[in-house]
């Protein structure tokens, strides 16, 4: 797929997309999506982009693509809202966020249906990620336990020693097209609780959902300002990464864009947290039960049409488990409902462009070219499939006897392949997690504790599932994986979001006593 500067064509968060005129945008059926600035929808703008229905192909909106004046005013407005926002009471912004939380259940089936019209993910999906989003709040709204210092009486004599966590300014986050509900969810939550100000630059892709969150926060009482959302392309990420007045980047989307991001944006003195790509292996022991297994590895890999960065890629399948998993996999597969998002049968709905549903049926191709097997090619409607129409579909695909030269394997294709590569030990298969240049996550399937402990401590991987195939944390825990598919040191959402948010200033204190006067050119002690 054409990519634009470097940037990733599904860079979840940081695309471009092909513009409109203003003359062209705004036809009719059409919605017009804008920015939101300082409390008021803005939805004029120098350039437009297309907003498709994935289902069917049509064109169904035209979003706003921010200029670098936009992103200008957006930060502003945050950067003006900053003082006051801080110096409202932890208890003022936690009752905020717990309005805000029951106002996210009262509308949960409007976002996932908003979700679900520009993403295509199936609606039950749709909901379910509205329900993870639910989590991240609910943490926030214990932020008045997470922001306690400390402090040390009389540390010296007469002197005393406490620390606090204080707010960093305006943080810029830039989400994906996959999750366009819970990602920004993720951040804002916990920004805003810590007393920050927030400028969200969504996904171009599916950008709706993130006005629903902006409107639902105002009518929570966040004050305007607090957070804003521009739309846009790189435009938009450029800016931000370089603007002066923006503190930190939270970020997460494909290795590439995320290594641009953590790159640019701490050359400009900013503090960021760049959450990349993924290859998440799933290995399955001989004494596994193939049963589960086998549903565990079609709910993982083919869930949401494989654009999730926590989907199972890839199936290590252990000595001789390998032929009778396969066939397991193959029958689910073949029984899978493929449609639109919008239809309670579907199972699986489109891909989110047809520019990356080509691009993955290009790897599907490439992986038979390389030598490996197609055991159900899903660029073929199965026998019995209905007419898709003009949407963006690809049915599952399952590849057999992968190895790690090939490209299926060393790219991640963010669609739905699931890959299987056969390993003749559990070492073997340890080294295929520990050698792949992503990190996010890796799960094992065993009935023996002993493995499981042991693959739990080898496995380099920051998130690991024992039976589980997607070890996505609850919303206590935070997200994020080790090497090439993280840049920075904290993961997002979670107890790191706090130390993320806020820096540490520590104060030493010490009142004027008449008995302790006196010049003392010496280093300071404190005994």
């Amino acid at each position: 797929m054409e990519t634009t500067a470097g940037i990733s064509p599904h860079a979840q968060g940081a695309t471009s997309a092909p513009t409109a005129t203003d003359d062209e945008q705004g036809r009719a059926g059409e919605a017009r999506i804008g920015h939101w600035v300082a409390g008021r929808a803005r939805p004029d703008a120098e350039r437009y982009g297309p907003v498709h229905d994935p289902a069917t192909g049509a064109v169904t909106g035209r979003v706003a693509l921010a200029s670098a004046a936009d992103v200008d005013a957006a930060v502003a407005a945050a950067r003006d809202a900053f003082p006051a926002w801080r110096a409202t009471s932890v208890s003022r912004r936690v009752a905020i966020l717990f309005a805000f939380h029951q106002l996210l259940v009262d509308h949960r089936d409007e976002i996932a249906a908003v979700v679900s019209a520009e993403h295509g993910k199936v609606l039950s999906d749709a909901a379910g990620e509205v329900a993870r989003a639910l989590e991240c709040v609910e943490f926030a709204c214990g932020i008045g336990q997470l922001l306690k210092g400390g402090y040390t009486e009389q540390a010296s004599s007469g002197v005393d020693v406490h620390e606090v966590k204080q707010a960093l300014g305006v943080v810029a986050c830039i989400t994906p097209f996959n999750f366009p509900a819970m990602v920004p969810l993720w951040m804002i939550p916990n920004a805003i609780a810590c007393g920050n100000t927030v400028v969200l630059k969504p996904s171009e892709r599916d950008p709706s959902a993130s006005l629903v969150v902006a409107r639902l926060l105002q009518e929570a009482g966040v004050p305007d300002g607090v957070v804003n959302v521009v739309q846009g392309d790189r435009v938009a990420v450029e800016r931000l990464l370089e603007h002066p007045d923006v503190e930190a980047v939270s970020f997460v989307g494909s290795t590439p864009v995320a290594r641009h991001v953590y790159e640019t944006g701490t050359r400009h003195g900013k503090r960021v947290q760049a959450l990349g790509g993924a290859k998440n292996h799933m290995v399955v022991l001989p004494d596994a039960d193939v049963d589960v297994a086998a549903d565990a590895a079609v709910s993982a890999a083919y869930g949401s049409a494989g654009e999730r960065c926590m989907a199972v890629s890839v199936l290590v399948a252990v000595g001789a488990v390998a032929d009778s998993l396969v066939e397991a996999i193959r029958e689910r597969v073949a029984r899978l409902v493929v449609g639109p998002g919008s239809d309670p049968a579907s199972q699986m709905g489109p891909l989110i462009t047809a520019e990356h549903r080509d691009r993955v049926a290009a790897r599907v191709g490439t992986a038979a070219e390389e030598g490996a097997t197609l055991v159900v090619d899903g660029r073929e409607a199965p026998d019995g499939a209905g007419d898709l129409g003009e949407g963006f579909f690809l049915h599952p695909t399952l590849v057999d006897h992968v190895r790690p030269e090939h490209t299926v394997y060393r790219e991640e294709i963010f669609g739905p392949v699931l890959s299987v590569v056969r390993a003749e030990s559990y070492d073997e298969a340890v080294g295929l997690v520990n050698d792949n240049p992503y990190g996010n996550g890796a799960a094992i399937f065993t009935r023996d504790g002993g493995a499981a402990r042991a693959f739990e401590v080898d496995a380099r991987a920051g998130m690991i599932g024992v039976n589980v195939p997607i070890p996505v944390p609850v919303g206590y825990y935070s997200f994020g994986g080790w090497k090439s598919s993280l840049f920075g040191d904290l993961h997002v959402y979670g107890p790191e979001s706090v130390q993320f948010y806020t820096r540490t200033k520590v104060v030493t204190t010490r009142w004027p006593d008449p008995s302790t006067a006196g010049v003392d050119l010496g280093f300071p002690r404190t005994r």
